[in-house]
């Protein structure tokens, strides 16, 4: 009974750190991409600590309450459509070639959070920023994410914790 209830208090409390994280990611520009990763290291904890289940819940809950409380839409779709990662991590570092399955998860999600933002939720500004950035600009920004989802892969690779 006292380890349930620790489980709960933890997850209670990084759920809370977290959605206070994503709720200033309007404060720097940079933030957007900042407060979903520094969320999924918070993740990361949480499921070393409680187990996939619980961090499965702790996701979906994180996930709604950004999308509700969250100034900055863009960050939150983006912790909705990518912060699931640290749970799946595990699988898919047991697959064969396991950087091709989670560079395609990546991008799979990214376009598919755009394409989200842009023609469902009518945020025609970003397919706007696209367009006058150019084809270059717009390869450039791709590359660079996924270089830095490369590196959050790295950080989450490293223990946060030993079990």
């Amino acid at each position: 009974m006292k380890q349930k209830s620790f489980f709960m208090a933890l997850g209670g409390v990084t759920a809370a750190l977290a959605v206070t994280v994503m709720c200033l990611g309007t404060m720097i520009p940079l933030a957007t991409y900042i407060c979903p990763v520094l969320c999924a290291v918070i993740l990361q904890v949480v499921l070393q600590m409680c187990g996939r289940s619980t961090a499965w819940m702790w996701y979906a809950a994180v996930a709604i309450l950004s999308v509700l409380l969250s100034p900055d839409k863009e960050a939150a779709a983006l912790f909705v459509f990518m912060g699931y990662y640290p749970i799946l991590k595990p699988r898919l570092d047991k697959l064969p070639f396991p950087w091709l399955w989670k560079l395609l998860l990546f991008n799979i999600a990214s376009f598919a959070m755009y394409a989200f933002l842009i023609w469902v939720m009518g945020m025609a500004e970003l397919g706007d920023s696209f367009r006058e950035a150019g084809a270059v600009l717009t390869v450039v920004t791709v590359i660079l994410g996924n270089i830095t989802f490369i590196m959050l892969d790295i950080l989450l690779s490293r223990r946060v914790l030993k079990r």
